[in-house]
Formats: C-alpha cells, structure tokens, sequence
C-alpha cells in the first residue's frame, strides 16, 4: 500500500514563462559580447571590416592571430601577462589575507575606536579610486617607487569593501562560543585565528579574493598614472597603448593592430575564467558545510 504525501510536505514546481525569458535574456547579453570576441579573434585585418561581426571571416586565423600576440615586438605580451599576474596574485592575494583578519578583529574583539574605525571603512567604500590616483602618485614619488611594481601592488591590498564584508560575515560565520570553548581550553588567540575561524571564514575569503582578483586583473588608470616603462605595464595599459597605435597608424581604422588587441584580450580573460571555475567549488563547498547546524 502506498503512502500518501502530507500536502504540507508536497512541493509543487512550477514554471513561469516570463521569467524564463527574462533569463534567457539576460544569459544572452552576457554571452554575446564573448562570442564576438571569440569569433573576431579568428578573423584577419580586413574580415574585422568586411564582414559581419558574429559572421565567419576569409579564413579561421585565430593559431595566426595567437602567434603574432606572442611575438609582437619580441614577446612584450607575454612580460605584459606575467606583471598582470604578479600584481593580481600578490595584490589580490594579500588584500583578501588583509581583509580577512581585519574583519575577523573588527567583528569578534571589543576595543577603543572600533565604531570609529568602522566608520573610516564605510567612507572610504565611497570613494572612488580615480579621485585617490592623483595623491597616490604624489605619495610614491616620495617614497621613490614610482614606475616599479610596488607602486601597483601597494594600494591593491587596500581593499575596504573587502573588510567591510568579512566584517559582517564573521559576525554570524563565527559564534562566539565556540571562541569561549577554544579559550577555555587553552588555546591561544592566533590558535584560535588559525585553526577554528579561517576554517568558518574560507567562504567569504574566496568571495573578497574573487572581487580583489577582478578588480587587480582590470585595473588600468592606476597603472597608467606610476608606470612608464612598457617592461612593466600589466595587460590592460599594453593593450591599450596597441589600441591607439591601431587607431594611429591608418586612419580608415584597418590596421594590423586590430586582430592583436581582439586576440591579447581574448587570452587576458581565460586566467579570470579559470580562476572563477577553479575557486567556486571551494566557495559552494563552505557554502553547504556552514549552511548545516550541529
């Protein structure tokens, strides 16, 4: 005999039709500007301006198109692509570290100023990092690292929206009688940071890494104002430098420069793809283990 469902247990699925479409839509603007970019990457100079721009071009050149970017004035993208992933390792890296603990401390000790200093973070999330470039430079100046990586690296581990985030994460992430239990027995505060709370922390810190990665990886004016040397550029000014010598060099706009910057910006975004891929089974994993109560 079989056993009826209690209809307070019973989950009707249904689909909306308007919905659907919404998202089909907004999947459709997301995709398309990829697939251009992918399908003009294989295209030659002239096939950029004869054809349709999600049409096939006279030939599939994008191994030709992949080869002239590496090669471009004696592999300049390749040093390119290596400073883009030494700032956004190191920059991103160590803003979500810095994050991380900053928000722990914030969120779970009590001491003087800790409302101020909040609040200093919550202004400072304000602020736009173009109004901040002008005084950065100056300050470099001083310090004499201009036009050196530092002068990237630096203000990249600054990430308030990054703190304020863990803050409020490791407020319910974290109770605080696990902490009580933990100092009871003897554990030590760092002890206590290390093995307990980066555990429940994992998932924002992935979240803060994502934003920061993103954010080094596309950082452009910053770069542009500290560094002069083309041996230090990351890939968003040396793109951009062949951009112009692309509108430059011919002025009907067909120049040989096109497929280089379509292709080089092609090859930029497959490291933030892969990381994404590569870090949301870390961020879904602590995602379902904090989301189970004991």
């Amino acid at each position: 005999m079989k056993r009826r469902k209690s209809p307070a247990l019973a989950v009707e699925h249904r689909k909306s039709p308007a919905l659907t479409i919404v998202m089909g839509l907004m999947l459709l603007y997301t995709v398309l500007p990829l697939a251009w970019l992918v399908i003009s990457s294989s295209k030659d100079t002239s096939s950029l301006f004869t054809t349709f721009g999600l049409g096939p071009g006279h030939g599939f050149r994008l191994g030709d198109n992949i080869r002239r970017v590496l090669t471009e004035q004696g592999g300049i993208y390749l040093r390119w692509f290596g400073n883009t992933v030494l700032y956004a390792v190191v920059g991103a890296g160590g803003a979500a570290a810095l994050a991380t603990a900053g928000g722990y401390a914030l969120a779970k000790y009590r001491f003087r100023g800790r409302t101020a200093l909040f609040a200093i973070v919550l202004g400072a999330i304000s602020v736009p990092t173009t109004a901040l470039a002008v005084p950065t430079y100056l300050l470099f100046a001083k310090w004499d690292i201009i036009n050196t990586p530092w002068a990237v690296i630096v203000p990249a581990l600054a990430s308030p929206f990054g703190l304020y985030l863990m803050r409020i994460y490791a407020l319910d992430a974290i109770p605080d009688s696990l902490l009580e239990a933990a100092r009871i027995d003897g554990a030590g505060e760092f002890r206590v940071f290390r093995t307990i709370s980066l555990r429940l922390l994992a998932p924002g810190f992935v979240t803060v890494l994502l934003f920061a990665l993103v954010a080094t990886w596309n950082n452009y004016f910053l770069p542009l104002i500290v560094l002069s040397d083309p041996h230090w550029y990351p890939l968003t000014v040396g793109l951009a430098q062949w951009n112009e010598q692309a509108t430059g060099i011919n002025g009907n706009g067909a120049s040989a420069f096109y497929p280089l910057v379509l292709t080089g910006s092609l090859l930029a975004i497959i490291p933030l793809i892969v990381s994404f891929l590569f870090l949301q089974r870390f961020w879904q994993s602590g995602l379902a283990a904090g989301s189970v109560k004991q």
